[in-house]
């Protein structure tokens, strides 16, 4: 039978990895295929007047969406005979998300698709891996989009920084003259608009740590703020399982619930645990998009890594996925990176990070914020050197230039700036800088933590906060927020080591942070 590769699936080793021989062939694994869209014109269009037309497009509801626009029938059926020639089972079939998910053992999967899976070691441990293309049968050729899950490498770092401690907690934030925040203070610096988000759902993708209801419970108390209703939903078997180290994957999730929770504590707090593959992370994104029961309006998602780490069908099955939020309605907010302009490659060259980059996800960049009272007294971009961390920005070598960033230049020191030709990150920015971060509590720890991984619950958590003012989602925000830059406050001042800022948008902090009113009324 005659076999095609699969369009953008090639893999390569990670860098300095090493094969130590044959995966297992009776170790059972599951993996994600992707079908093509039905009706793929006719959402090209409805996705370019969203684009043209930010929030006042027309949302889909979810019924709506999966009839015209998840996967056809006769594809899903496709996709389920041809597992069933191979002896793989189904664990799941949702024709909204376009998802079959497989099971079956190593050398099941490795005749199905053409490839051989290997044991790879490499400084940061082993992993299940593969080299060269995934091979699809001929009737699966243009069916299906993406296939993922053989390989289980790490596939996002979460984009948190811990401020250094010196017996006082607030050491190194007085030695650079500066002051922590609850996020409630940086949401009234910010000037957000009042209420609760209440009724709104609010989703966080996490890829690893977990939370525990009793330091939920202490914090929001130590705020005077009514604790969220906060929820764990499990995907692919990742689970809700803390670590007991504040330094590890829980300091990303405790930060990203409190933050949000503490900003809209009328809105529930969905969080969906997965696994750290590309897998499991498309699989978190497209539950959350599509979980008709708790009805995320706003996503967050604080992981990310450089695009050159992605496969081309990751890339693409990850932006599809963000269209079909873009559709339903919902707000992607995505961390840019801690690392700078070179996102932590080092090659010397400027790299962005995804999922930030993605044209459909507003991507979140950081700045130091100064403040006396009420008031903010300055900002900058947040910048602390190789070794404490930067505001990721730059320019994507994958997404094409969006139609509300055209005109748009790009800083660099020395006063030296060029025409944007591609996709500029970030969009939007705020506080990030850990000397002037979050206080946060973490598997019993108070702590002050910051981070891009910071901004994106904070504009999940506005967001929120103006859904539940309008009555509806705000949706897809990036083409009304660069029509109305004057929402934003820009910032000018610092650099993110290669792209500096500037008046206007730039490469550190996109537009600027927000002036939550009039981000209200820009996206209404």
């Amino acid at each position: 039978m005659a076999t095609h590769p699969l369009n953008g699936s090639e893999r390569a080793p990670f860098p300095g990895a090493k094969s130590i021989g044959k995966a297992d062939p009776n170790e059972r694994l599951e993996v994600t295929m992707l079908v093509r869209r039905r009706s793929a014109d006719a959402f090209e269009k409805h996705i370019a007047t969203l684009a043209a037309q930010g929030a006042s497009a027309k949302h889909v509801g979810h019924d709506e969406f999966a009839k015209q626009f998840g996967a056809d029938s006769a594809d899903m059926a496709a996709v389920q005979s041809f597992a069933q020639k191979h002896g793989l089972s189904v664990v799941e079939s949702h024709e909204a998300r376009r998802t079959v998910v497989l099971s079956g053992a190593v050398a099941q999967f490795d005749a199905a698709f053409g490839v051989t899976l290997e044991q790879y070691e490499h400084a940061g441990g082993t992993y299940r891996g593969r080299t060269g293309p995934i091979h699809l049968p001929d009737e699966l050729n243009g069916v299906v989009d993406a296939v993922m899950g053989l390989d289980n490498r790490p596939q996002a770092r979460p984009n948190f920084r811990t401020r250094t401690q010196h017996g006082n907690v607030r050491w190194t934030a007085e030695a650079k003259g500066a002051s922590t925040f609850t996020p409630v203070q940086i949401a009234s610096l910010y000037d957000f608009p009042q209420g609760d988000g209440h009724g709104q759902c609010i989703a966080l993708i996490e890829l690893g740590g977990g939370f525990r209801p009793a330091d939920l419970k202490t914090y929001f108390a130590s705020l005077n703020v009514k604790q969220p209703s906060v929820i764990a939903v499990s995907v692919d078997h990742g689970k809700n399982h803390p670590t007991g180290d504040p330094n590890g994957p829980d300091g990303e999730v405790m930060l990203d619930i409190e933050i949000a929770g503490a900003v809209a504590p009328g809105a529930k707090i969905a969080v969906y645990f997965a696994p750290n593959t590309d897998a499991g992370f498309l699989d978190a994104i497209s539950t959350a998009i599509h979980d008709t029961k708790n009805k995320p309006s706003i996503i967050s998602i604080s992981w990310g890594g450089p695009e050159s780490a992605w496969t081309k069908q990751a890339l693409n099955a990850f932006d599809q996925a963000f269209q079909s939020a873009a559709a339903l309605g919902v707000t992607v907010c995505a961390a840019s990176g801690d690392n700078g302009s070179g996102d932590g490659v080092n090659d010397g060259a400027d790299h962005v990070d995804f999922p930030a980059s993605s044209t459909y996800a507003l991507g979140c960049g950081g700045t130091s914020l100064q403040a006396s009272g009420d008031k903010v007294t300055s900002e900058t971009v947040w910048n602390d050197g190789a070794s404490g961390g930067a505001s990721g920005g730059g320019v994507s070598t994958v997404f094409a230039l969006p139609a509300w960033q055209e005109g748009l230049h790009v800083a660099r020191g020395g006063g030296a700036q060029s025409a944007l030709t591609m996709r500029g990150v970030p969009d939007v920015a705020g506080n990030a800088d850990p000397a002037t971060g979050y206080e946060v509590r973490v598997d019993g720890h108070d702590m002050v933590i910051g981070g891009t991984s910071a901004v994106a619950p904070l504009w999940a958590g506005l967001i929120a906060r103006i859904n539940a003012i309008k009555g509806a989602p705000a949706g897809y925000i990036n083409p009304h927020l660069y029509k109305d830059p004057s929402a934003l406050v820009d910032v000018t001042q610092g650099n993110n080591d290669d792209f500096h800022a500037s008046a206007g948008w730039d490469a550190c902090t996109g537009l600027g942070r927000p002036d939550g009113e009039k981000v209200k009324d820009a996206v209404s």
